[in-house]
C-alpha cells in the first residue's frame, strides 16, 4: 500500500488537525502531549531528537521514543535535527513504526544548533536539504514533513518552500520569524510570509508564531488560509489554550502531575520546567517557593511546592487580593493561566550594543565584568581598540619589528627557509 501524501495525509492520517502542539526540546514529552490532547490539541510533535545520537544510542531511542508509545498519543509526528541525508534516513527508519510522520527540523535558531550545524542554520544549503528530503521521501513508509523559518524576503521564502515541496515534503510548518528573531529579540511573526507560502504550495501548511489565545488561532487561519496552527510557548503557559479557556494554574499543574504518575518514567527536569512555566507569574511574587521548586529532587517534592503555591493563591483570593490589585500589569490575576509576554528587547539591545559604547560595569556581561575587575581601564568599544597591522600570510598581528610584514611565527619559518635575517626574531 502506497503511503498517503499531501492533503490526503492531512485529512486521513492527521484527521484534519487544526490545533497543533509544537516540538519542544525537553518539553513536549508524552505526559505533556497527553495533557494537551485532553484540552483540545489534535496533533502533537515529539521533542526534537538528534538523528546521529538516535542511530548510535539504543538507550536514547528507548528513553525518548520507544518507552513513550501510547494509544492515546496519536496522531504523532517525530522530529529530528540532522545535516547528513544517510544518517537522517537511518534515524527515521528506526522511528517510523512509532509515529505517523517524520519531521525535519529546519527552524531551530539556538546557538547549539549553530554549533551542531542543523536547524535554521541549514536554510541556505538548498542542495543538501533537497537531497535529505528526497531520500527520506523515497525510503520511508511514512510521510516526510518540514518545519522552517522564513527569510526576510517573502519571494525567497516562497522559493524555499517550493523547493522542499518538490523534493517530497508532504506538509510544511512555517514559523513566521527569521533566523535572528529569538529570545528577547523575538518580535512579531510575519503572517504575510506564511500566507504567501500557503498560496504558492500544493501541500498542507501549518502556521507558527503569535499564538497566545484561541482567538489568535482562528484569526491566523482566516488571514493566512493555513490548514492548522502550531503553538509552543502559548501552550506551555496554558495547556487549555485550544479549548479557549484560562483555568487556574493549579488545575493544570495538578492534572499534569497526575498524568506524569500514570505514565512513568518522566524525567524530573522536564516536570520541573513545566511547573516553572505554569507558575511563572506567581513565582515572581513568591520567591521563596521559587527557590524550593528549583531545589527539590523528587516528584513528590515538586507536587508539594505546587500545592503550597495553590494554597497561597487561594489565601489571596479569600482576602480579595489580586483581582482588583493588578500592579504587575497582567491582564488576569497571576494564578490564572495566561501568556507570558516577553519584555521589550531594549535591555538586550543595550547588552548587544555594549561594544558600541563605553557603558558602566553593571550593564556588562559577567565575563566582561571580570575583565574590567582585573583591568579597570579595559575598554570594550571596538572603535577605541588599537588597530594592528596584519601578517601578509596568516592574518595574525604582524611583529612590530618585522621587516617582512609577518607575524612572529611566519617570520621564523621564512628566516629558516630563506636564510633571511629579521630583528623581530633576534632574542
Amino acid at each position: 500500500m502506497s503511503k498517503l501524501q499531501g492533503f490526503e495525509f492531512w485529512r486521513q492520517t492527521l484527521k484534519e488537525a487544526r490545533f497543533v502542539v509544537a516540538p519542544m526540546v525537553d518539553q513536549s514529552e508524552l505526559a505533556w502531549r497527553l495533557l494537551s490532547r485532553r484540552h483540545g490539541a489534535q496533533l502533537c510533535y515529539t521533542p526534537m531528537f538528534h538523528a546521529q545520537v538516535f542511530v548510535r544510542d539504543s538507550n536514547y531511542r528507548r528513553e525518548n521514543l520507544y518507552n513513550e508509545v501510547c494509544e492515546e498519543d496519536r496522531p504523532l509526528i517525530t522530529q529530528f535535527c540532522a545535516n547528513d541525508p544517510e544518517v537522517f534516513v537511518q534515524a527515521a527508519l528506526l522511528a517510523q513504526d512509532y509515529c505517523d510522520a517524520i519531521d525535519l527540523n529546519l527552524g531551530c535558531p539556538q546557538m547549539i544548533a549553530k554549533r551542531g550545524h542543523y536547524g535554521v542554520f541549514l536554510q541556505d544549503e538548498w542542495e543538501l536539504l533537497e537531497k535529505m528530503v528526497r531520500l527520506a521521501n523515497e525510503k520511508l513508509s511514512v510521510p516526510i514533513t518540514c518545519k522552517i523559518r522564513v527569510f526576510k524576503d517573502i519571494e525567497k521564502t516562497v522559493h524555499y518552500a517550493q523547493m522542499l515541496e518538490k523534493a517530497g515534503c508532504q506538509l510544511l510548518t512555517v514559523h513566521g520569524r527569521t533566523k535572528d528573531q529569538k529570545g528577547a529579540m523575538t518580535g512579531i511573526a510575519s503572517w504575510e510570509h506564511i500566507k504567501a507560502v500557503r498560496k504558492a504550495v500544493g501541500i498542507p501548511v501549518f502556521a507558527n508564531g503569535n499564538i497566545q489565545h484561541l482567538s489568535d488561532v482562528e484569526r491566523c487561519i482566516q488571514e493566512t488560509g493555513v490548514q492548522g496552527v502550531m503553538s509552543a510557548e502559548g501552550n506551555l503557559h496554558n495547556p487549555a489554550l485550544f479549548e479557549g479557556r484560562s483555568p487556574p494554574v493549579w488545575e493544570m499543574a495538578e492534572e499534569y502531575l497526575e498524568v506524569v504518575k500514570q505514565h512513568p518514567p518522566c524525567t524530573l527536569s522536564f516536570v520541573r520546567a513545566h511547573l516553572f512555566k505554569l507558575w511563572h507569574h506567581t513565582l515572581q511574587i513568591h520567591q521563596d517557593l521559587r527557590e524550593d521548586l528549583a531545589k527539590v529532587k523528587t516528584l513528590e517534592g515538586l507536587a508539594d511546592v505546587s500545592k503550597q503555591l495553590r494554597l497561597r493563591c487561594q489565601e489571596e483570593i479569600a482576602r480579595g487580593k489580586g483581582v482588583e490589585e493588578k500592579g504587575s500589569g497582567l491582564p488576569l490575576p497571576h494564578w490564572i493561566c495566561q501568556p507570558y509576554v516577553r519584555p521589550a528587547s531594549k535591555t538586550v539591545c543595550q547588552k548587544r550594543a555594549l561594544e558600541d559604547s563605553d557603558r558602566t560595569a553593571d550593564t556588562l556581561s559577567k565575563n566582561k565584568q571580570k575583565k574590567r575587575s582585573r583591568n579597570p581601564n579595559k575598554n570594550f568599544c571596538p572603535e577605541q581598540k588599537p588597530k594592528y597591522i596584519k601578517c601578509d600570510q596568516c592574518g595574525n598581528p604582524k611583529g612590530n619589528k618585522c621587516v617582512f610584514n609577518l607575524c612572529r611565527g611566519c617570520c621564523k619559518k621564512k628566516a629558516y627557509k630563506e636564510v633571511a635575517d629579521c630583528p623581530n626574531i633576534i632574542t
